[in-house]
């Protein structure tokens, strides 16, 4: 639980340098905590050359080894920085962060510690904005790590739901796969054939300022991914429930910006179902119609984001009316292999937009890198013999850069971002949530 400037605790977490004047038993290592009882303060040591990544970690160490319920003097941490409000703000949403209780369903689990934030009145406005951002991060990291026996697609759908209702300014719109039926959505259909778990089409309005761009943010939920017929092998069906990450982002940074009451206007359409293999279930080879009327040959079962996706993007432009779009996924291993977990991979012809977006992740401190998208990767999706599209181009070049150009071919020519997570929405077993915040502060 986190707090704020109510001293709650006996002890105090205080940083330092290895200049400082303080106890002669405290240890002047950088990142080195030590418990002086007289002082009822632990001393964190702190290197001034730090960079914010690394100052993030340092709270990532802190709080997983803490066994304490502590205050902990952010001031003492921001002077030792030359920018402090961007100190404040990293130090501030990384102790929200790591300190979030996360899913658990073991018969015995561990509370985590309580940290009250102390801190100058001036830096009110950045708690507040990092408080909103960071319980809407750390929402999506619960649906995220749901088991995919308790997480289906009407479970998430009823839980975004919920937490959404609770929010002044949204409304909240959820089809079922008759409604889904009826909008021709055949992409997204076909994705779902072969599941006895009905698919599941979230979308959520704010309208904060209805003079701006009308933005919809589009997120792959694909609640577990089998593969479908192009079965997984055993290894590559690991953290598959992680699949749905693109749809719980898109919903909670909608979440987000209508309790911050920001001036914005923006939808979110998350598509949520799972990838399974049944009697019902989509072959390869078949070829479905989507709803914006394009055939799609499915080469490959086991490309199936991309599917929903495509649909969500129609859904968007045509019955939400939206002018921008942002797409959301874990879409391809092609990603990994180009930017390993460091970078979340992103594809956009339209510079404007993309310009706008990148200072957002600058200001959201989540890294990103743009990748190539061109006409010849299109057309390396434009291979099949029976239909309009493949949705999965043969070989193994551009895997990344193909997918996009697919996704691409169904935004109309509106302005368009598409966001690759496959390599950034987990780690070690658990939902992180990227992109929420730089969505967050490009819109807010």
């Amino acid at each position: 639980m986190i707090t704020s400037n109510k001293n709650s605790y006996e002890l105090t977490l205080k940083a330092i340098t290895k200049d400082s004047n303080v106890n002669s038993v405290v240890i002047k290592e950088a990142g080195v905590a030590t418990l002086v009882s007289e002082d009822k303060t632990i001393y964190i040591c702190l290197d001034p050359k730090t960079d914010l990544e690394g100052l993030k970690k340092v709270v990532e160490n802190f709080v997983s080894s803490n066994k304490y319920d502590l205050n902990v003097d952010l001031n003492s941490f921001v002077e030792i920085f030359e920018n402090k409000e961007e100190t404040f703000q990293v130090l501030t949403e990384a102790f929200m962060f790591w300190a979030h209780q996360v899913v658990e369903l073991k018969k015995e689990t561990v509370k985590q510690k309580s940290y009250d934030l102390i801190f100058d009145a001036k830096y009110t406005s950045i708690f507040e904005e990092s408080e909103v951002k960071i319980e809407f991060v750390n929402f999506a990291r619960d649906l995220q790590d749901l088991p995919p026996n308790i997480g289906t697609s009407v479970e998430i759908a009823n839980r975004i739901e919920q937490k959404a209702k609770e929010i002044d300014g949204i409304k909240v719109t959820i089809y079922d796969k008759k409604q889904i039926e009826d909008m021709k959505m055949g992409l997204f259909l076909g994705v779902n054939a072969g599941s006895h778990i009905e698919p599941r089409l979230v979308v959520l309005e704010y309208v904060g300022d209805p003079s701006q761009k009308r933005t919809a943010l589009v997120g792959k939920g694909i609640t577990f991914d089998s593969g479908g017929y192009n079965l997984k092998p055993s290894n590559f069906l690991e953290n598959m429930k992680f699949d749905m990450s693109g749809s719980a982002i898109v919903s909670s940074t909608v979440m987000a910006l209508a309790k911050r009451k920001a001036k914005c206007n923006v939808i979110s359409v998350g598509l949520l179902t799972d990838n399974r293999i049944g009697g019902k279930a989509t072959l390869t080879e078949s070829v479905v119609t989507s709803m914006n009327g394009q055939t799609v040959e499915i080469t490959n079962t086991d490309a199936e984001g991309r599917l929903v996706l495509a649909d969500g993007i129609t859904y968007a432009i045509r019955n939400q009316k939206a002018e921008r779009v942002i797409t959301v996924a874990t879409l391809t291993g092609a990603i990994a292999i180009a930017l390993g977990r460091w970078f979340t991979g992103t594809f956009s012809k339209h510079d404007g937009f993309y310009s706008e977006f990148e200072q957002a992740a600058k200001s959201a401190q989540e890294p990103v890198w743009r990748q190539p998208l061109i006409k010849e990767h299109l057309k390396a999706m434009q291979c099949s013999k029976v239909a309009d599209l493949t949705n999965s181009e043969p070989g193994r070049e551009a895997g990344s850069s193909t997918a996009a150009a697919f996704l691409d071919s169904f935004a109309e020519e509106k302005e368009y971002i598409h966001l690759d997570i496959a390599a950034t929405a987990d780690i070690n077993r658990r939902g992180r949530a990227p992109m929420t915040r730089t969505m967050f502060e490009l819109l807010k």
